[in-house]
């Protein structure tokens, strides 16, 4: 989850989704509050750790804290150096995890088409969306954690794509390299914060109309892989501080073979991210039975 959350246009929802941990998290996310936190008066720690399923969280906390800060530098330089290659990778994947969430759709009905379309139609227009820049001041920076963790527990939608939109993504990714330890826990005030909120808001979804909020979510990863899609024209870009920005590109076709060396690794790489995903329904499959 780490390793997708730093990839604008890839959700750590998604590989939480397919993993098999999706509603234990937002059912465990949903946990923290008051009621629960009066046991740590009432009855002590112990009983506290265990209604929050503590080792759960904990675990999942410092898995996405090691990964996202160990791959934060490697996934920034692979996106500047080897475009294609990467977002075929998570293009593969994200492919892949289309097919396993609509597969946990009970029953299709004319409502659910219609959400799934209407899930993918504002999934694609966030993707089209320019990219801002933001000067962060400590508000800004915490409203866009906020917004960022909502985004970033639903599967197709990609918190850190939210921050590229706010114009928080480079200087989250500065703030990690340089330690700005302010900045950071600024920002992860306003994502608990955010996460408080709508993992409730989920978890109520989940439990009445579980089909209709699947379908949803199946939209939004459909809508999500024209971000991913490797290929791109570039548009219009600006110059700031002596680097090309890029403002606006649009999806392409690849080239033949002889035109982009690139396309047979693009195409194992996407490949090897399908592949990927298929493991890991195996594997929760296996740790479900």
């Amino acid at each position: 989850m780490g390793a997708a959350d730093v990839v604008p246009g890839v959700s750590g929802g998604t590989i939480a989704f397919i993993s098999g941990i999706y509603e234990e998290l937002i059912d465990s996310i949903s946990n923290i509050n008051l009621k629960n936190l009066k046991l740590l008066k009432e009855e002590g720690f112990v009983s506290l750790w265990r209604a929050l399923n503590g080792n759960f969280l904990l675990s999942l906390v410092i898995g996405i804290a090691i990964s996202i800060i160990s791959l934060a530098r490697v996934i920034k330089y692979l996106l500047e150096n080897q475009p294609i290659l990467i977002w075929s990778f998570f293009f593969g994947l994200v492919l892949a995890s289309i097919i396993y969430v609509a597969k946990q759709i009970n029953k299709w009905r004319i409502g659910t088409i219609i959400l799934l379309f209407a899930g993918a139609l504002i999934a694609y227009y966030i993707t089209k969306l320019t990219p801002q820049e933001a000067n962060p001041s400590y508000p800004y920076v915490f409203l866009s954690g906020a917004l960022a963790i909502c985004a970033m527990i639903l599967p197709g939608i990609s918190g850190s794509f939210i921050l590229l939109l706010l114009g928080m993504y480079k200087p989250v990714l500065d703030a990690i390299h340089d330690r700005n330890v302010i900045l950071l826990i600024t920002l992860i005030s306003g994502a608990i914060v955010g996460l408080l909120s709508f993992s409730r808001v989920l978890k109520w979804l989940f439990d009445h109309y579980e089909n209709l909020t699947l379908a949803v979510l199946t939209g939004f990863i459909l809508g999500s892989l024209n971000k991913i899609w490797p290929w791109k024209e570039v548009l219009e870009t600006e110059i700031i501080n002596g680097k090309i920005k890029v403002l606006r590109e649009e999806s392409v076709l690849p080239g033949s073979y002889e035109g982009d060396p690139q396309l047979l690794w693009a195409l194992l790489l996407a490949f090897a991210g399908f592949m990927f995903i298929i493991l890991l329904e195996k594997l929760a499959v296996k740790k479900n039975d």
